[in-house]
């Protein structure tokens, strides 16, 4: 049993996304926060901070070390974050000599922002890839049925003949500027220790965290440990991905309603009318759209940090964006095989598109 549908044995395949669970698994986060203290010590070796064979013990050690699950599970029990424990278990790892080297300057924070930030960056590219497909298959059915008419309705009642390219117009006008604004999103690295300072570097702060930044493939800027702009925006724009989906699922939705508009190539039984195909994808576009739509207004509420660090706003993060890109990921995945499915728009043909 599962408390997360999005991960439920029985839901998975429905509502989940095999990409996003992957890049937001322990296993994954571990690696990345790894690869930041890995990325650290160079930094700091690069800079005279720390000696360059022990940045080296470091980084070989990060890539190869193998901590124990369970025990940086009962470290988060006590401590609410892993890092302590795992610095610890580094620590052990790389022998007391290299020890006192590991983590130098950083606080937790640094680390499992920058662990979120080296994952998202990557997904957000495969969503990116993804609206390309469904912007390409849109394009298609353009392509295919865009001269035919349809019933253009307003506030659900017939209102004047529009043709089927109008209708893919308000399906595919967002998205593409919206697969822009995504591919352009900042992902930076977060390094300020303990109070946002850079305490404890000679001065050199800036530097390192610059080498830092360079060594992860991440942006340059200032610690943002309490304004939380980076995770808000990202937050909103899955919002306004899904919702512009979930506008394209409704309509879908209708369409097949009507009964002689559209004609899918799949869709969902019914275990009581077998005559009935119901228009699965399309409904989730909707149900996930609205999701994530009160799910955005949770990560406002999570910009609204006390002083230079919170652990409560923090955790709110945590415990909402996880859903929003398993829930963005899911709406991408059933956007493509709906448009990929539509085999007839706007006429009582059989015609297909291509």
């Amino acid at each position: 049993m599962s408390l997360s549908p999005f991960d439920n044995a029985l839901l998975r395949d429905f509502l989940g996304d095999a990409e996003v669970e992957a890049a937001l698994c322990a296993e994954a986060d571990i690696r990345a926060m790894l690869a930041f203290e890995a990325a650290l010590a160079r930094a700091e070796a690069l800079h005279g901070l720390i000696p360059a064979e022990a940045a080296e013990t470091i980084a070989t050690v990060c890539v190869q070390f193998q901590p124990d699950v369970a025990a940086l599970a009962r470290g988060v029990a006590s401590d609410g974050v892993v890092v302590p424990a795992l610095v610890r278990a580094l620590r052990a790892a790389v022998g007391p000599e290299v020890a006192p080297h590991v983590h130098r300057g950083a606080t937790s924070q640094d680390v499992i922002d920058t662990s979120l930030m080296l994952r998202l960056k990557p997904l957000a590219a495969r969503f990116c890839t993804r609206l390309g497909s469904i912007l390409a298959q849109l394009a298609a059915l353009d392509a295919a049925f865009g001269e035919r008419a349809l019933m253009g309705h307003t506030r659900m009642q017939a209102a004047l003949p529009i043709t089927v390219s109008d209708r893919l117009r308000s399906w595919s006008g967002p998205l593409a500027p919206l697969m822009l604004r995504l591919d352009r999103l900042s992902f930076p690295v977060q390094f300020g220790g303990a109070v946002g300072t850079l305490e404890g570097l000679e001065g050199k702060g800036a530097q390192v965290r610059a080498a830092l930044a360079a060594e992860l493939g991440l942006e340059d800027t200032p610690q943002w440990h309490s304004t939380r702009t980076v995770i808000a925006d990202l937050g909103h724009l899955l919002a306004l991905i899904t919702g512009s989906l979930g506008k394209m699922g409704q309509d879908i939705a209708l369409l097949a309603q009507a009964g002689d508009d559209i004609a899918l190539s799949s869709g969902g039984g019914s275990s009581a009318m077998p005559h009935k195909q119901n228009p699965v994808g399309a409904e989730t576009l909707v149900a996930l759209a609205r999701f994530n739509a009160v799910q955005a207004s949770a990560l406002q509420l999570a910009m609204v940090h006390e002083q230079e660090r919170s652990g409560a706003a923090w955790t709110l993060e945590w415990l909402t964006l996880p859903h929003m890109l398993a829930a963005t990921g899911a709406a991408l995945r059933h956007a493509e095989a709906l448009t990929l499915s539509i085999l007839r728009l706007g006429g009582a043909d059989d015609t297909r598109p291509g």
